[in-house]
């Protein structure tokens, strides 16, 4: 089945390996990775980014083979966690950066497009997290105002 809004059918990709306990080369325990995600978090960093940095800097494939937990589920245990989920706080962005734009270059259409469909996928989204509990039921996305407001 193609995607909604383009005329592609997918992405292709390798696969991770099927690996259910620590690697050999990790020595660090699961407290200190638990420790770590939550001082990278209380440095500003996402949970994507997070991983990243755990994966980049300090070789841990998975926090979850570790610590048997994922990287959201330390973060709530410690209150860490985002009033908006990443990836809806991401298209919010773009979102804005589009208004933005649209607001010096009212002419540029095909941007104006852009950010129809962007909003769309604003509005499944956070059906979706709303359904699931995740955002507060009175949360809206307002374009006038750029950002995202708890009605």
């Amino acid at each position: 089945m193609a995607r909604m809004h383009t005329r592609k059918h997918g992405r292709a990709g390798s696969k991770r390996p099927l690996r259910e306990t620590k690697p050999s080369w990790v020595t660090m325990g699961k407290e200190e990775v638990e420790q770590l995600v939550i001082k990278l978090r209380k440095e500003g960093y996402t949970k994507s980014r997070i991983g990243m940095i755990l994966r980049d800097q300090y070789g841990i494939p998975r926090v979850k083979e570790i610590t048997e937990e994922r990287i959201s589920k330390i973060l709530d245990r410690s209150n860490l966690k985002d009033q908006v989920p990443e990836d809806l706080a991401a298209l919010v962005e773009r979102a804005s950066n589009l208004t933005r734009h649209l607001a010096t270059n009212p002419k540029d259409l095909k941007n104006r497009r852009g950010l129809e469909l962007i909003e769309a996928k604003i509005k499944r989204l956070s059906d979706y997290y709303k359904r699931k509990k995740v955002l507060q039921p009175g949360w809206s996305y307002l374009r006038s105002e750029q950002e995202i407001t708890a009605r």
